[in-house]
């Protein structure tokens, strides 16, 4: 269910509402002088969606089920992508994730030699069930969410490979030998594929053929055994360098599902300008590059470590979160033991604070180092200096939760993707990924109901959608292309020339493409020129929810799509004097869509980096100052407002007042800003 997002162009008056896109948590790009997008409103996209229920949307785009606030996310050393944004003031719905029914014991052919004795069946104690944590209520009206998909619930691989009796009960239960010929079974706690295996002890008995399971599996991490040695692949040649600049890193917006990584403090709740984040000091953690998804944050270390915080709702951080919900002993009497905390806002300091992804369980090449981070609404990445990509967490559609892999539903740790190789560059929209190779071609993966794959899905055949495959693209020495990007669900890809190619869902000309700009279902099926942009040197370009923005060589931001959300930063006076051919109206006659980019002449000096979520905008100047627009009911333009900001306004308070910004980053309510260690 994607958030809202801004569109592109088109100069008919519109008649018919612009389809809703599906709403997905802003997924977005690397803080760096690149690429970057935000969100926006009524149109599906992230967590939140526009207060105002206007027009019917296309396709819808998938609904997204985040027990928090949702948005994409944006890069600050490349490009990012968010999800979005959770209206202000309601609690974080949980995913319910249905518990898969028993799997049933697969017959066996052959029998089991006798096992020396009989052992009892041994069953782990039941873990504490986790308290159930709400995100506090936070003041000011938050979008309303469009179309928020329930998770199906899982499905049950049937497994028929023996496992031998365990010394000792691991966690959940371990099935052991107990009768001479009796059938081997394996049992299956839920549809979920296990990512490590207990040590299981040598039986003589032979062990049956596994049975080939038709059904997915999801990672299931509930077992608590120690994780199998991973292999080690052998690191292939160096074809990417890792960023070295340390960044301090400034938060602002809504973290009541712990997106700012300010830990545990109520102060961490709401943050109405940008605030220097102390669990993540340049002198001391080393931040190289900071990337916002949707409702969570991914960001890569100097010392080769890769950060997670956030909502973990579908393994988008990469690592285990489980928390007892901090219950307090309570005495005889019924009173709490303990003081109140003042300053406890009740999140779980797991996902509230910065951890290290765990990595431990996956193939990873002996001295390789990481080099980028992605996020989408509830997936991230990381790319490797030889190439490779690892990916953890899921990929929504519109029915929900649609599948990380064609094997797996939800990835709660890094996995490897097998299908690329060579790859100098990785970019995530809310719920598909891009991949550029060392030969300029261009692979995608993940949900393409909206088109974002730039392939034909066929229902039937729709999980095909998870391996990733290239795609109609120029390639080579001369045309291939050079630089990728992920909006919400369209896409931009530059080629050596200078030529700017999109695809992918244009309800609102978010693409740039003003063919059928605005329609109901609009898609752009195939990659195509932006004709627009042709000649202006594009030096950084980010897709929010229905709009699009970019900088070029001269510093100017160019900005098309979404109008009526306040998305494009642009006066009404401004657009009152633009031709037809450049603006769309709807049918009382107000501007819906801007279909040919226009200059945001609000900004003063020249851009170098854009980023945009959802429905709002950061974008960095050549002087270090940041400027910002659009829906801010979650204080997300950093202007200690929950109305809408108009115009670009630059954002002025001490913490960063006196400092250089040189990268900016967008998630579904929330943004981030960095500045070079001084």
């Amino acid at each position: 269910m994607p958030p809202k997002k801004a569109a592109a162009n088109t100069s008919a008056k519109v008649t018919k509402a612009a389809p809703a896109m599906p709403e997905s948590s802003t997924t977005r790009k690397a803080l760096a002088t690149t690429v970057t997008a935000p969100a926006t409103r009524a149109a599906p996209k992230r967590a939140a969606s526009h207060p105002k229920k206007e027009v019917a949307e296309p396709k819808a785009a998938p609904k997204k089920a985040a027990p928090k606030k949702a948005a994409p996310k944006k890069a600050v050393t490349a490009t990012s992508t968010t999800p979005t944004a959770a209206k202000k003031g309601t609690k974080r719905k949980a995913e319910e994730e249905a518990e898969a029914p028993p799997a049933k014991k697969a017959a066996v052919a052959r029998k089991i030699a006798p096992a020396k004795k009989p052992t009892a069946e041994k069953t782990a104690p039941a873990k504490k069930p986790a308290a159930k944590k709400t995100a506090p209520a936070t003041k000011g009206i938050k979008r309303k969410v469009d179309d928020e998909a329930e998770a199906p619930p899982a499905k049950m691989a049937a497994i028929a490979k023996k496992i031998a009796p365990a010394k000792k009960p691991v966690a959940k239960k371990t099935v052991t030998a107990t009768q001479t010929n009796a059938a081997a079974t394996k049992k299956t706690t839920s549809t979920r594929k296990t990512q490590t295996e207990v040590p299981a002890k040598k039986s003589t008995a032979k062990k049956p053929a596994a049975a080939t399971s038709r059904k997915r599996k999801a990672i299931d991490e509930s077992a608590a055994a120690p994780a199998k040695k991973a292999k080690v692949l052998k690191k292939g040649a160096v074809i990417n360098e890792p960023p070295t600049e340390r960044l301090n890193v400034y938060v602002f917006g809504e973290g009541s599902a712990g997106e700012l990584g300010l830990g545990t403090s109520k102060r961490a709740i709401d943050v109405m300008r940008p605030r220097l984040n102390v669990n993540l000091a340049a002198d001391k953690v080393g931040v190289v590059q900071v990337v916002a998804g949707g409702m969570h944050v991914i960001a890569l270390t100097h010392d080769n470590k890769i950060l997670t915080w956030g909502v973990n709702d579908q393994g988008a951080l990469g690592r285990d979160t489980e928390w007892d919900g901090g219950l307090k002993s309570v005495d005889a009497a019924g009173d709490d033991s303990d003081e109140e905390d003042d300053d406890d806002n009740g999140l779980n300091p797991k996902e509230s604070t910065p951890g290290e992804v765990d990595f431990t369980a996956v193939e990873i090449a002996e001295g390789a180092r990481f080099v980028q981070v992605a996020a989408g609404d509830s997936c991230s990445f990381a790319l490797t200096d030889d190439g490779r990509v690892y990916g953890w967490g899921t990929f929504r559609g519109n029915e929900g939760i649609f599948g990380f892999n064609p094997d797996t539903e939800v990835a709660k740790r890094p996995v490897l993707n097998a299908d690329l190789k060579k790859i100098t560059s990785v970019t995530a929209g809310a719920n598909h990924a891009l991949a550029l190779d060392s030969n300029g071609a261009v692979f995608a993966w993940g949900s393409g109901q909206q088109n974002q794959l730039g392939r034909r899905v066929v229902e039937r055949t729709k999980l095909g959608g998870l391996r990733a495959r290239e795609f109609g693209l120029p390639k080579g020495a001369k045309k291939g292309i050079v630089s990728i990007v992920a909006g919400s669900y369209h896409n931009f890809a530059i080629d050596r020339t200078g030529n700017v190619y999109s695809w992918g869902l244009n309800n609102y000309g978010q693409t740039g493409i003003t063919d059928n700009a605005g329609e109901d279902g609009a898609l752009v099926l195939k990659p195509q020129v932006i004709e627009a942009l042709k000649g202006k040197d594009i030096t950084s370009i980010e897709g929010g929810g229905h709009h699009s923005l970019c900088s070029t060589s001269d510093g100017d931001c160019l900005i098309w799509g979404r109008v009526d959300g306040h998305q494009l930063g642009i006066e009404p006076d401004e657009i009152a004097t633009m031709s037809d051919d450049a603006v769309m109206k709807d049918d009382k006659g107000k501007p819906r869509i801007i279909r040919l980019p226009q200059k945001v002449t609000a900004i003063k000096g020249a851009v170098v980096h854009v980023a945009a979520n959802s429905d709002h905008n950061v974008v960095i100047t050549k002087e270090g100052k940041a400027w910002s627009w659009g829906f801010s009911a979650n204080y997300q333009t950093g202007q200690a407002e929950t109305e809408d900001v108009e115009v670009a306004t630059m954002i002025d308070n001490t913490a960063t007042r006196d400092v250089r910004l040189n990268g900016a980053t967008a998630g579904g309510q929330f943004s981030i800003v960095t500045a070079v260690m001084g």
